[in-house]
């Protein structure tokens, strides 16, 4: 953790004896290299508008600007219909929402057949916020715009139609276009310090690993203009043995691509595939799963893999190779902390359950002891709940019909929104 913060922590689901591990991989984007949220998703998301406005979009989106508060991970965006939704792993609808515009009936049974996945599309990784944002930002400006009439899959203007999955390829389009070209990295690098969190205690890490093992690291994309002027006793390669950019993920942890070895000096690839042991510090590009461990010398098990994608980092490298894996969730600290603060409440709401549930348990419909239930099941209510309701009565009417419409309708930028618009992670 950065310097100020507070005290990570680390969940396991089975014994590991760290100092047994042959190999240590790491991920670097949100995994080695932390970044400074919201601000970093705030200089992804300014990237995006620029681009749609280049292929046709109206200028207007321009005006939009992140609002960290909104996007959460693991949303679903219906194609079909345009909407985000929160779903659990059943398939229940949590929360729905159609731009800036919360649903409260367009499900009506409150469930869907998440696995569609050519009309659900799973936004599941840190790199996905300002996309998520993005989309409910171009639907809430479509359907406030009087230029285009609103229709059940999308948007009429004259004689030519978008579809919502128009809307969202063009926006996945966009980011992905924003990481490959490279330009986000570049904006990065031009203030690190604002973008990037530092770890002061990283360099030791990766050198206590180092004696036990090898450590190498996947990168997505890799800038040759990245200094190493800087590192004061070591330069920042001599950590790792292999790095291995442009590994195309998801495709490193499928078929991959080929292995080639880059030349440091020139950032030209060599011509050819790579084949023998690894040099030290040697920077190779593509690759797979395969290749990779071929190229270390080790097997599955043998490796821990460090990274922030679930799916991606996560799952497909264990199914495939079977590596152990450490997940990164950053959220996981914000959700911590409300349930550390909340602690004393959590434990008063088990103790009314047990309450109400204990002596009742073999009452019938018609007992007279169902007014002792309706009463705990008020002292029950959420704290917050109380307090919203004292605020609201302290309201004159006007002003109190205002904050409602303001919360449910929502504007775009000027929208209310809670500290979490979709609650928690779960």
């Amino acid at each position: 953790m950065g310097p100020g913060r507070a005290p990570a922590w680390i969940f396991v689901n089975r014994s590991l004896a760290l100092g047994k591990s042959r190999c240590f991989g790491f991920d670097m984007d949100y995994t080695l290299a932390g970044r400074e949220v919201p601000v970093y998703e705030a200089l992804a998301f300014q990237l995006l508008p620029e681009l749609l406005a280049c292929i046709g979009y109206p200028h207007e989106i321009l005006r939009y600007t992140y609002d960290s508060t909104f996007p959460t991970r693991g949303l679903l965006f219906n194609a079909l219909y345009g909407n985000l939704l929160k779903v659990d792993a059943h398939g229940n609808v949590l929360l729905g929402a159609h731009g800036f515009t919360f649903l409260s009936d367009f499900y009506p049974n409150k469930f869907i057949q998440r696995d569609d996945l050519q009309r659900f599309h799973i936004l599941n990784t840190l790199f996905n916020l300002p996309e998520t944002y993005l989309c409910a930002c171009l639907l809430d400006f479509f359907s406030g715009c009087s230029r285009y009439t609103t229709c059940d899959t999308g948007y009429q203007h004259v004689n030519l139609f978008m579809s919502f999955r128009s809307l969202f390829q063009d926006v996945n389009d966009a980011m992905n276009n924003v990481h490959q070209s490279g330009c986000l990295k570049e904006k990065t690098l031009e203030d690190l310090e604002k973008y990037v969190e530092k770890h002061p205690r990283l360099p030791i890490v990766l050198g206590k690993m180092k004696e036990v093992g090898k450590v190498f690291l996947a990168i997505m994309t890799y800038l040759f203009s990245i200094s190493e002027a800087e590192a004061s006793v070591r330069p920042w390669r001599s950590y790792f043995d292999p790095i291995v950019v442009d590994t195309q993920k998801p495709r490193l942890f499928a078929e991959g691509v080929v292995l080639r070895q880059v030349n440091t000096d020139s950032g030209k690839l060599r011509v050819g595939t790579h084949t023998g042991s690894h040099q030290h510090c040697a920077l190779y590009s593509g690759g797979s799963l395969d290749m990779v461990c071929k190229l270390l010398g080790v097997r599955g098990k043998d490796i821990l893999y460090i990274g922030h994608h679930s799916f991606g980092d996560i799952l497909k490298s264990k199914k495939r190779q079977g590596w152990r894996t450490c997940l990164v969730v950053p959220e996981l600290s914000w959700e911590l902390d409300i349930w550390a603060r909340e602690k004393e409440g959590l434990e008063e709401l088990k103790r009314l359950d047990t309450h109400l549930a204990a002596p009742n348990q073999h009452m019938d419909g018609s007992s007279c002891e169902l007014q002792v239930i309706n009463f705990t099941k008020r002292e029950i209510q959420m704290p917050h709940e109380s307090v919203v309701e004292q605020e609201r009565a302290s309201l004159d009417p006007a002003s109190c019909l205002l904050s409602c419409s303001q919360r449910v309708s929502g504007c775009g930028r000027g929208a209310l929104w809670p500290q979490r618009a979709w609650g928690p992670m779960g």
